[in-house]
This record gives structure tokens, sequence and C-alpha cells, in this order.
């Protein structure tokens, strides 16, 4: 990409089929051409001089589309309730249901402990698990296993951070009303489970930039699992970083966390950002 639009060679590469780009070009230049007339005007324009084949394919579907799509048909129940799932469908995935289940029965479950004082000492066990609770989340919405459209999803132009960013948004707009209520019952300070909560996230994006955001996620609860909630149930004490003291630490991981994903914000064009 050169200035606001596609360089020549883009174009013509991509008019050709896209084998002579790289993947992320390709996918740059799809969501690039999605907002730019201007772009798609000169790939019209370069398909029509060089690859025929296309043009001759193009208006052989066109002549058979457009007697139906003369036909406007009104919109029946069942066409309203499929409207309703595509667009549901660009913020979470089926698959995503019951691993949101799982985590908010994990919350509930905490919150029990809690309350019956069935935890570990002094130790809210709604605190301790708020940090990973979202990430078990965000690793289910890319799990290339979970996800039957995986594939569909991948080669998508909007497959890039902004699909990233509402996934997550819709795992955090399930799990934090849920620990807000459990908060409040427990009498935890909200900033000493939201900004954890937060930071952990920010901080699965920002690696997932780089080793894929399921991977990344499993690697932190795993060091969480093993760093702080085992030494607090063994001990049945409050680590530092889950103490009131620790909070400006979770609000320096959060900003870096952010920081990351902006500056990397390309990084989740590629596929491997879907691992």
């Amino acid at each position: 990409m050169s200035g606001e639009h596609a360089s020549v060679r883009i174009i013509e590469g991509y008019a050709r089929g896209g084998t002579d780009l790289a993947a992320d070009e390709v996918w740059a230049v799809e969501a690039h051409l999605e907002a730019c007339r201007v772009c798609r005007d000169r790939l019209s324009a370069v398909v029509a001089a060089e690859v025929p084949a296309v043009v001759s394919l193009v208006d052989t579907v066109w002549a058979g589309l457009e007697p139906r799509l003369a036909v406007t048909a009104t919109m029946r129940r069942g066409r309203f309730r499929q409207v309703c799932l595509s667009r549901l469908s660009r913020w979470m995935t089926p698959a995503m249901v019951p691993w949101l289940a799982m985590v908010v029965g994990v919350t509930l479950l905490a919150l029990l402990l809690d309350v019956v004082g069935a935890g570990t000492g002094d130790v809210s066990m709604v605190l301790l698990f708020s940090p990973v609770l979202p990430v078990l989340g965000v690793a289910a919405s890319w799990a290339r296993g979970l996800d039957p459209a995986y594939e569909l999803t991948a080669s998508v132009p909007r497959a890039g951070l902004q699909l990233v960013l509402r996934r997550t948004a819709s795992v955090l707009g399930v799990v934090v009303p849920v620990l807000l209520v459990c908060g409040w019952l427990t009498g935890v300070m909200v900033a000493q489970w939201l900004l954890p909560c937060l930071a952990f996230t920010a901080a699965t994006l920002a690696l997932g930039g780089a080793v894929g955001v399921t991977r990344a996620a499993v690697a932190l609860a795993a060091v969480w699992a093993a760093l702080v909630m085992a030494p607090t149930v063994a001990t049945s004490r409050t680590a530092v970083v889950l103490r009131p003291e620790g909070l400006p630490a979770w609000g320096l991981l959060l900003a870096l966390g952010i920081a990351v994903v902006v500056a990397r914000r390309s990084a989740y064009s590629v596929l491997e950002t879907h691992r």
C-alpha cells in the first residue's frame, strides 16, 4: 500500500489472482477495496484489460442474477431471524456460547465458595479467578477446532483487528456484568477485579499478535495458575498482585497491552493470529 491508495503492483497482482502477493498484502488490499471506490475502479479497469475471462464470468453470473434481483420480496419472519443471526455472528460464533456458559458457571461457583466460606481462608475466589475468566472466552472465540466456519472467517477482509476486538468485546460484555454482581455480593472492590480482568485480556491480545490469540490465552492462563492461583490456595494468603497496592501495576499492564495492540494492529490480519 502506498499513501492512501493501493500501489499499481498490488492492484495488478490482485487482479491476476494474488498469487504473487504476500498473504498480508492480499488481506490488506481486500479490506482497502471495501472503502475505496477509486481503487475499485482501478481494479475494474485492470481486470477488463488483462483478465477478460473474469469479465466474461462476471457478465454470465450477472445475467442470471439480474432478473431475480429485480423482484423485491417482502421480508418474512424467517428472513428477519436470519438477518439478526447474521449480525450477531459479526460479534460471536456459536462455539463461544457453551464456553461463555462455562465461564459464567465458574464465576458463580467461585461466588458460592466465597459465600459459604469454603474458599481459601480470607482470599476471595471471585478475585482469584477474575483475571483469567475473560481470557478463557477469548481463547474459545479463536480456537480453530471449535469454529466450523474458521476457514471462511479467516479469509474475509475484516478478519483483522476489528473482528478480534468485536469478539473480545462480546466476551467482556458477558463476563464483566457477572463479575460486577459477584464482586458486589462478596464485597470485593471493583478496581481489584476489573483492572486485572482488562489487563489480562489486553495482554492476551498483545501477545496474540505474535503467537496467536488462542495460544496466548492458554499460556497466560497457565502462568497465572502456576504463579498465583496455586501458591494462593496452598498458603491461603492473598498474593501481592491481588491486593490494592498492586493496582498501579495492573493499570500499567493494561496501558502497555493496549499500546502494543494498536502498534501491531496489522498483525491481526495474519493467519497465525487465528491460532
